[in-house]
């Protein structure tokens, strides 16, 4: 078509031209034939717009409501459902509670025999030590009565045992004055004779002085004895 236009006679005094009708609607038809399927249908969703514009709306209002009564139904349902539920748990509580009442009750009514059997025991125990006490106190009275019975024999002993201490002790003292009165005879003795043997020496030193102090001649005709 360009081509047509190009080559066509130009018409004077103006910018137009002359282009032959039949080539120029042959082309239209070329054209017509090339243009594509989905430019009509495009078109044709142009035709229709308003119209598919309102089904469109009616289908999401249909479509919102549907959802407005789904979401509705499921609540009622989830209130439903929470409802017996909560029931279910409401009875399951009582029913534990319950359980832990009778549990409660027996673990009671087994502890307090539990505690009448341990203070029945209890009672016996006693009972029975209270018994080997009273046992024991009277043994250990019994016991006690003999050790002093025997310690009444060991003080007559003991008595004994002072007195013949008491004989002993005088006997030593007088064996003590005794030998003390033989030794001081004899070292009384023993003086004596010692003052007879130093009154003789002291005779004897003086007979010699006296000699020493004599004549010479004396001396050396008649030397002197000494142990006279």
């Amino acid at each position: 078509m360009v081509t047509i236009v190009e080559e066509a006679r130009g018409v004077p005094m103006t910018s137009g031209c002359v282009v032959p009708r039949g080539d120029v609607l042959e082309l239209l038809d070329d054209v017509r034939d090339a243009i594509p399927a989905e430019l009509d249908d495009a078109q044709d969703v142009l035709d229709h717009r308003d119209e598919l514009v309102g089904k469109a709306q009616h289908d999401a209002d249909q479509a919102l409501s549907k959802a407005r009564s789904d979401a509705e139904r499921m609540v009622a349902e989830a209130q439903h459902e929470a409802e017996r539920m909560l029931s279910e748990a409401r009875a399951r509580a009582e029913r534990m509670v319950a359980d832990a009442e009778d549990q409660a009750q027996r673990t009671v009514s087994a502890g307090r025999q539990e505690y009448e059997d341990l203070v029945g025991r209890a009672h016996a125990e006693a009972d029975r030590m209270v018994q080997a006490g009273r046992a024991n106190y009277e043994r250990a009275i019994e016991e006690g009565r003999a050790e002093q019975a025997r310690l009444v024999d060991g003080t007559e002993v003991v008595q004994a045992a002072h007195a013949e201490a008491a004989r002993v002790l005088d006997a030593a003292q007088t064996e003590a004055i005794r030998l003390r009165s033989e030794c001081d005879a004899y070292v009384d003795g023993k003086l004596a004779d010692f003052e007879d043997l130093l009154a003789h020496t002291l005779r004897s030193v003086g007979k010699g002085r006296s000699h020493l102090r004599g004549p010479a001649v004396a001396s050396a005709a008649a030397p002197f004895d000494y142990h006279e």
